[in-house]
């Protein structure tokens, strides 16, 4: 893929971040990429996505805060989704991007592979995590998606993160400001 293909893959997903709207049984999800894996979150629940830029490092933040960046004069604390999961550093590439949710009241941005698509999917193909998959370390899967030729796991951004975590984010945030 191209940087000009990026940039504009990128900006229709903005496009449609910024057209979405409400419906009963369609879920509107964008999938991204950690790892070997296909994830997916709520449409409604991200304001943006940003290719990589400059991640500011802040002393004594939990292992998962890559650091902090300044969106339009705003700090927003970065999680390295790959951290988040127990998976492997991946170096740097073009693909990388930052998506920037907000969570309990807070806007933070998470970095992913690669930002795959917008979907529209029927709300009946998504079944809950398989018991084996469930559990306390696990409780963001909010379900699998069943596509033509893949699974898709959504997550639950108001469980990825538990109070305490969210205030140590929030607390590496303030630091840097």
């Amino acid at each position: 893929m191209t940087t000009e293909t990026q940039a504009q893959s990128t900006e229709e997903i903005n496009s449609a971040i910024d057209k979405a709207s409400a419906d009963s049984e369609l879920l509107q999800l964008v999938s991204f990429e950690v790892g070997e894996e296909e994830y997916a979150v709520p449409i409604l629940s991200v304001q943006e996505i940003n290719r990589m830029m400059q991640i500011t490092r802040v002393p004594q933040s939990p292992p998962f805060v890559e650091g902090v960046i300044n969106l339009r004069g705003k700090i927003i604390p970065v999680i390295d989704l790959r951290k988040r999961f127990g998976l492997a550093e991946l170096e740097n590439s073009d693909d990388v991007r930052i998506i920037v949710v907000e969570i309990a009241s807070r806007v933070i941005g998470f970095t992913v592979d690669r930002v795959n698509e917008v979907l529209r999917i029927n709300s009946s193909i998504v079944e809950p995590p398989p018991a084996m998959v469930s559990g306390s370390d696990t409780d963001y899967v909010q379900g699998v998606g069943k596509l033509e030729d893949r699974l898709l796991i959504l997550l639950s951004l108001d469980k990825l993160f538990t109070a305490d975590e969210i205030a140590e984010i929030e607390h590496s945030g303030s630091q840097a400001a």
